[in-house]
């Protein structure tokens, strides 16, 4: 042992060349697998989340429909793909107008406006909808 650290001490600091080149030859190896599989990650993870989003819009939809007295939406804004969730209504037994944003709790919660009075968006990752009466629902992707 004492011989091999006396190797290190006269002169003979570093590494080599070849060590060097070694390594970097390893993390390139390791870069060139990793890269691709991180940009699959990223891509699967705005499809879950563009598909989480309409669940969300869906299941309001179904809450409204539950409340609403003939379990159709009055106001359907024409068939339009819209992101405002304050455009689609229907009403109750007692006349009463139902919005749709008023269902979306939790998906408008912005903390720029901590009223969620204020929020109708009900969409955070750009998509628009468009619905039919019914209730059915079409996401368009940006």
């Amino acid at each position: 042992m004492k011989k091999f650290l006396k190797h290190f001490r006269y002169g003979q600091k570093g590494f080599t060349l070849i060590e060097l080149l070694v390594v970097i030859g390893i993390l390139g190896a390791i870069a060139a697998i990793v890269v691709p599989n991180v940009g699959q990650f990223i891509g699967r993870g705005k499809t879950e989340s563009y598909a989480t989003e309409l669940h969300n819009i869906e299941t309001s939809v179904m809450a409204l429909l539950v409340d609403d007295a003939d379990s159709t939406l009055d106001d359907v804004a024409g068939g339009a793909s819209i992101t405002d969730m304050s455009l689609i209504k229907g009403s109750n037994l007692a006349g009463t107008t139902l919005v749709l944003s008023d269902y979306c709790t939790g998906l408008g919660d912005d903390p720029a406006t901590p009223d969620p009075a204020i929020e109708t968006t009900c969409v955070k990752l750009g998509c628009s909808y468009a619905f039919t009466t019914d209730g059915h629902v079409t996401q368009t992707t940006p």
